[in-house]
């Protein structure tokens, strides 16, 4: 048993040995998965938000506090930005649809700004306490390039390369990221 979505009809396909009341009973609990599957995917502003706060909880002991965390449609270059001073994160809804681990990293690499707002070593020590931060930043990588987006070294013109933060990769493409040695 199986289902897919083609444009906006559901195609359910169940084996032909089902009874009618057999039959209804799947394509009910296969409907429901779906949905539950695809809402999970596609959380609201109030599940980004109660995110936000259980993710601070977790790996920055609590202390990044937004006041509101939203989803945007207006940014096409970038993942996620965030204003320290309000205390506002906003998520591109370009993430809809990604793994959950990373709309996870996006949002703990903008709870730490809401800590520390540059990029030293203090913040990344911050964000590396997700664990899947470098996963997550190579497979925004892998999107970045896939759509072709700029990389921080093609900001516009009259953008400091500072400013173009957030833009298609792990949120700072070209930037260097803590990294150990090998040896």
């Amino acid at each position: 048993m199986s289902a897919y979505r083609d444009g906006d009809k559901v195609v359910v396909m169940v084996p032909s040995r089902l009874t009618k009341a057999e039959e209804e009973q799947w394509i009910a609990t296969i409907l429901e998965r779906l949905e539950e599957r695809e809402r999970r995917r596609r959380p609201t502003d109030a599940d980004l938000q109660s995110r936000a706060r259980e993710l601070s909880r977790r790996y920055l002991d609590g202390r990044a506090d937004p006041v509101s965390v939203r989803w945007v449609a207006n940014q096409r270059t970038r993942w996620g930005s965030c204003t320290p001073d309000d205390g506002t994160i906003r998520l591109s809804t370009r993430l809809r649809g990604m793994p959950g681990w990373v709309v996870d990293y996006v949002l703990v690499h903008e709870l730490a700004h809401l800590l520390v707002p540059g990029h030293g070593a203090d913040f990344w020590e911050l964000v590396g306490n997700y664990p899947k931060a470098d996963r997550a930043r190579g497979y925004l990588e892998g999107v970045a390039a896939a759509a072709h987006l700029p990389l921080e070294a093609d900001a516009p013109d009259g953008e400091a390369a500072g400013d173009a933060i957030h833009r298609g990769d792990g949120l700072h493409p070209g930037a260097e990221y803590p990294h150990e040695a090998a040896g």
